[in-house]
């Protein structure tokens, strides 16, 4: 009864993931070319907005430019987020403890480093691209790096010890069951 229960969850967890990565990347690219619609319901910004730049008024290529600057590190986060979900497919199978599982664990922890340290390099690289046709000493670069971005390293770095620890548990697992 209880594995049904797992495997319940796990398999809602798989299409919650699934969900969450399409409007991870809807809001996103959302955001830059519809940001009057967006600002209207949510709290969604961008780089552009962060500048007191409206992305309405940008040319096609700035704009073009900026959803694949903001989109890079979300990419990262995405294919965590797939490997999210094929851990929770596995997970609702019953592959616990499976050498496969441990290593899409690591996968994720890897993936939300990646993210936030896109996003700390595409940060400056956007606040460029948005601002290069100013004029000289108009241009702006920022770089930020806050808590939310240490604790997501934190994090990532747990998720990736975890991981080696379950790997080497279905390690020891398979040799104490070639003895039994």
């Amino acid at each position: 009864m209880k594995q049904d229960r797992i495997a319940q969850t796990s398999q809602r967890m798989a299409s919650v993931t699934m969900l969450l990565l399409i409007a991870m990347l809807a809001f996103n690219i959302g955001s830059w070319l519809f940001p009057d619609v967006f600002a209207l319901f949510s709290e969604v910004s961008n780089a552009a907005t962060s500048l007191g730049i409206n992305p309405a008024s940008l040319p096609a290529w700035q704009l073009l430019g900026a959803v694949i600057l903001s989109v890079i590190p979300f990419l990262a986060l995405g294919y965590g987020l797939y490997q999210l979900r094929a851990l929770f497919k596995r997970y609702a199978s019953g592959e616990y403890f499976s050498p496969e599982a441990a290593i899409l664990l690591g996968r994720v922890g890897r993936s939300i480093a990646w993210w936030v340290v896109l996003g700390v390099l595409c940060q400056p690289l956007s606040s460029v691209w948005l601002t290069i046709l100013r004029g000289t000493g108009h241009r702006v670069v920022t770089i930020g790096v806050g808590t939310d971005e240490v604790v997501s390293l934190f994090i990532a770095a747990s998720i990736t010890v975890i991981a080696r620890i379950l790997q080497r548990a279905s390690e020891v697992d398979a040799e104490n069951r070639q003895f039994v």
